[in-house]
């Protein structure tokens, strides 16, 4: 049954996202076509209270939003238990809403002897409950309803049909009463282990609770550290009423009830006094009847208010976003900055020998350029200095021979570099999915790359050759036929061909033996700046192509994982938001009226 229920809540739920959208749907007119809904007349929502279900108010709307956005984006990333309890109170909340809005549930529960049954009938004015001396009294919840229509919220207690209560006596003529649901538990301290299973899973589904104690069972830890402790964020649903204070005197009922303060205090549980919102204190007793009216005229006043189940489920939504708070709240900035970008480009240069790649190639382009425009006696002279160390075959002399054309270890290094800084201070599990996302790119990062490296190519295999190099090759070859005219001239000269003349065939060899190494000079100067920028570009281009390949497969994934981060984060924000401050304003009221009632109280107890 209580798995129908449950699975029925969540399918409730998912209507109550689409009723967010109420405004857009359409109705059929006349002629059977879909006409626009007509938009309600706004009217103060404490005219318009509907029989059965109801609508919670915007703010916790918006939270239970949030809340449900919040698990469906976190359910391949949070753990499951940390999750239960949000699936929880949207499966309460969709139930809750369901049923009638106009009925208040106040569950009575307290420990063995606290005279709670007692106190449920002094409040029916007529015996309702049984009590006795036989312990436990009570085995089974007892419902008493002040008016028709909470069958459904008694079905979903599971109270049973012969436990359901009217009262006779006068009950039914209380006005202020009216909407009032009180149900009876089990002794939380029960031997049976039955009954505080009971008493648990009722706690879990009232609209608010009335905790009885005794002088003697106030401080029980039992009940401190079981209930009060854990629900400490519900103390504005919460009534702690000292029962029995006939058995004490005037000074030992107040400093009983001052302890009893203390200790709620201690346990975290803000006490509604001072105009403050939080829980009522008050004392009673239920055997003579002093306090008994003043806790009525709170209760009816609560009751009147029926703002209690959205009170209690904003409660519900504080308590499941504080256990799934280590999950969403980071410590400090999170994220990649454009620091680390630029760190991880530069990483994978490195790997790729982006920068080496263009050192070789302004080398080479330089050397080509030497080459080209070098005298025909020096290009004879390195031809022969290549030839020979071709033919050396020393292996110490040969180039080592590089098994990959990127460093493996280069690039893990710079994706484990990169994944630790951009979950650096996330919550545990989204630091987990952005290292896997990082990791996944990984996998084939060193082979892209390499694949990148061969497709582009090696740029110092065949540098280009500027405008300007047909010129310097014809001045060399100039010089070079001025030096072969100056000799054979000279030649003439000693052999008796032509006149003997020193002086001009020197002048003219000197002047191609001078001039060759010039322009060869003048050559590598000039060379200098496009062996410069051709360098550059052939690193940009390598580098380029690395950022844009580790972009692509580690960047890009662990920036999607920051940005669901970010939308979980917003989500979560929405969740622990701020309560309605209607909420907070009656809950002040109520809690100024129990100041006042509890000084009346002492002034009686005093009086007697």
């Amino acid at each position: 049954m209580l798995d129908d229920e449950r699975e029925h809540a969540r399918e409730s739920w998912d209507d109550g996202l689409i009723a967010r959208r109420a405004g857009d749907r359409a109705v059929p007119g006349a002629d059977g076509t879909a006409e626009p809904a007509p938009e309600a007349p706004e009217t103060p929502e404490e005219d318009v209270l509907p029989s059965f279900g109801g609508t919670y108010g915007r703010a916790l709307r918006s939270r239970l939003d949030a809340l449900h956005e919040l698990v469906g984006l976190s359910r391949t990333r949070v753990e499951s238990e940390a999750l239960a309890e949000a699936g929880r109170v949207l499966d309460e909340a969709a139930a809750r809403q369901r049923l009638s809005s106009r009925h208040t549930v106040i569950a009575l529960a307290g420990a063995t002897g606290s005279g709670k049954s007692t106190l449920f009938n002094a409040l029916a004015g007529v015996p309702v409950s049984e009590t006795g001396l036989r312990r436990p009294t009570t085995s089974a919840p007892i419902a008493l309803s002040w008016s028709e229509g909470a069958a459904g919220l008694l079905d979903r207690l599971a109270v049973p049909s012969r436990l359901r209560r009217r009262p006779l006596a006068g009950g039914a003529a209380d006005t202020g009463l009216q909407g009032l649901v009180l149900v009876d538990l089990p002794d939380h301290d029960s031997a049976v282990t039955a009954h505080r299973d009971q008493v648990d899973r009722v706690l879990g589904l009232v609209d608010a609770v009335i905790w009885v104690v005794d002088p003697e069972k106030y401080a029980d830890a039992a009940l401190h550290e079981r209930y009060l402790r854990p629900l400490a964020g519900h103390a504005e649903v919460t009534f702690v009423v000292l029962n029995q204070i006939d058995r004490l005197g005037t000074e030992a009922a107040d400093l009983v009830l001052d302890d009893l303060r203390r200790l709620l205090d201690e346990d975290g549980v803000a006490l509604g006094e001072h105009g403050e919102p939080g829980a009522t204190v008050l004392a009673v007793s239920a055997l003579t009847g002093d306090g008994i009216p003043e806790l009525r005229e709170l209760i009816a006043r609560f009751v009147q208010e029926r703002t209690a189940p959205e009170r209690r489920l904003a409660a519900d939504v504080d308590a499941a976003a504080g256990r799934l708070r280590q999950a969403y709240v980071a410590d400090g900035r999170t994220g990649l900055d454009e620091r680390a970008r630029d760190a991880f480009t530069d990483r994978l240069a490195v790997a790729v020998g982006a920068h080496a790649a263009g050192e070789a190639a302004e080398r080479v382009w330089r050397r080509g350029a030497i080459r080209a425009c070098g005298t025909p006696w020096l290009r004879l002279y390195r031809w022969y200095e290549r030839t020979r160390a071709h033919g050396v075959t020393d292996p110490r002399l040969e180039p080592p021979v590089e098994d990959e054309l990127t460093a493996r270890q280069r690039v893990e290094q710079a994706v484990r570099i990169v994944a630790d800084e951009a979950s650096r201070g996330l919550p545990v599990p989204w630091a987990q999915a952005v290292r896997e996302a990082a990791a996944r790119g990984a996998e084939g990062l060193p082979e892209a790359l390499d694949e990148l490296t061969v497709s582009l190519g090696d740029p110092a295999a065949r540098p280009p050759r500027p405008a300007w190099w047909p010129a310097a090759v014809l001045a060399q070859v100039v010089m070079t036929l001025l030096q072969i005219f100056g000799a054979l001239w000279l030649v003439a000269q000693i052999v008796g061909v032509v006149q003997p003349g020193l002086l001009p065939p020197v002048l003219v060899m000197l002047g191609g033996i001078i001039g060759g190494p010039l322009v060869e000079w003048a050559c590598e100067g000039a060379v200098k700046g496009p062996a410069r920028r051709y360098g550059q570009e052939a690193e940009r281009r390598l580098r380029e192509a690395s950022a844009a390949c580790g972009r692509a497969r580690v960047l890009d994934p662990v920036a999607a994982e920051l940005m669901r981060y970010r939308e979980v984060r917003e989500q979560y924000a929405t969740v622990v938001g701020a309560r309605p401050s209607a909420a907070a304003r009656v809950v002040g009221g109520g809690h100024r009226s129990g100041s006042a009632r509890l000084g009346a109280t002492r002034a009686g107890a005093r009086g007697r």
